[in-house]
């Protein structure tokens, strides 16, 4: 028999006793829908020796984990187990003791059912409330895919025609509308310029929202979600190599618009950090294209760069800010939202001695042809049948 109907009951008991005092065993049992105690009430041994493990652990089922009570949204996904949903709970700060949440649960018939959804905690909740509140949380009824590689206005078209949320509206939250609000206060978003906007930190990524998520929500999780997936180890490595978050991003979100092989990209970022160190400019094409914006014949964010449509004979002639073929060093900003293997490959680069790469013309899968020297270089150019810049 389900007992999730007597957990409210429960609560209320633990706030009112606090500590539960007694020889023998306590159970709680239906008598008109009210949860009472009583002895014996369990027949199997392993009910026996779990109503006693309850028992002996009344006085933390009643005390909270933590005196914060800043809400904190907690996702379950799908599959997740009780066991699994328990541990990640306690590494939230929510729950004192992952092991004692899951017997909780197995006490009141709860751990084979816990259905995914986002849900609304605190560290001030007990155990039994948060047992309580995970039987009526908020069921997602949307699910949001964000591609990598995209700027901020595709995002924001992305976003709309999965939520209905107006372009314009999301538009106007990730550039300026965000600063002076909660979504501010991540700590990786410390080394941002004063103007910037949060390009490149909306981590691609599918979210399960509720139906009713406003752009605020959408950009919460997004937000939250890069700095859970953009762990502490990884900043710690990009700094390391000199890179704040902000530059971490920025040269990611370049290594995710030039890789298209998986096992490159640490590849691809190896050879950016080598021509930083030594004084070289980047030469990327998707910062010229970044630049360039919306091409309004085609129809797309990130053209082809024909120099005669661009009317000049070489990609540096091409003023704008964010050309890594006229300005050194990295450019202002993040180009794109990078995924998480790119991130990664920033933080952890492949030690390689090349300086450059082009694309493989004989592959035909998005490869690469990678040299060390120039003249390496020039006969990747002349197999393809290309003349060298």
């Amino acid at each position: 028999m389900k007992r999730a109907g007597r957990i409210a009951v429960f609560v209320l008991a633990l706030a009112a006793v606090g500590t539960i005092v007694g020889g023998g065993m306590w159970a709680a049992r239906r008598t008109g829908g009210v949860a009472a105690c009583s002895l014996g009430s369990l027949g199997s041994p392993e009910e026996v020796v779990l109503e006693s493990y309850i028992q002996m652990h009344a006085e933390e089922l009643a005390r909270p984990a933590g005196s914060d009570d800043t809400p904190v949204t907690f996702v379950i996904e799908p599959g997740e187990t009780a066991m699994e949903v328990a541990q990640r709970l306690q590494e939230a700060g929510l729950v004192s003791d992952a092991e004692l949440f899951r017997r909780y649960l197995q006490y009141e018939e709860l751990d084979a059912g816990l259905e995914a959804g986002t849900f609304t905690l605190r560290q001030t909740m007990t155990i039994p409330e948060i047992a309580l509140a995970l039987q009526s949380g908020q069921r997602p009824d949307r699910v949001v895919t964000i591609r990598e590689g995209l700027r901020l206005e595709e995002v924001a078209a992305e976003v709309s025609a999965q939520t209905g949320i107006p372009e314009p509206e999301f538009l106007a939250l990730v550039t300026a509308g965000w600063r002076g609000t909660e979504l501010s206060g991540h700590d990786f978003l410390a080394s941002l310029p004063p103007t910037a906007t949060l390009e490149g930190f909306l981590l691609p990524e599918t979210y399960r929202l509720p139906e009713e998520a406003a752009a605020y929500d959408v950009v919460a999780r997004m937000l939250t979600t890069f700095g859970e997936r953009v762990t502490p180890e990884m900043r710690l490595a990009a700094a390391n190599r000199g890179l704040s978050v902000y530059e971490m991003v920025t040269l990611a979100s370049i290594v995710e618009r030039e890789a298209v092989v998986p096992e490159e990209r640490p590849i691809i970022a190896g050879v950016y950090f080598n021509r930083l160190e030594a004084g070289w400019l980047l030469n990327a094409d998707p910062t010229v294209q970044y630049g360039l914006g919306y091409d309004e014949e085609t129809g797309q964010w990130w053209r082809t760069l024909y120099f005669d449509a661009l009317g000049v004979n070489s990609l540096a002639e091409v003023d704008h800010p964010y050309n890594t073929y006229r300005y050194p060093g990295l450019p202002p900003g993040p180009i794109c939202s990078p995924g998480l293997a790119s991130l990664e490959a920033v933080a952890y680069p492949a030690d390689t001695d090349y300086f450059y790469f082009i694309a493989d013309c004989h592959a035909n899968d998005g490869s690469h042809l990678f040299a060390v020297t120039e003249e390496e270089h020039y006969a990747n150019y002349a197999a393809c049948g290309g003349e060298a810049p």
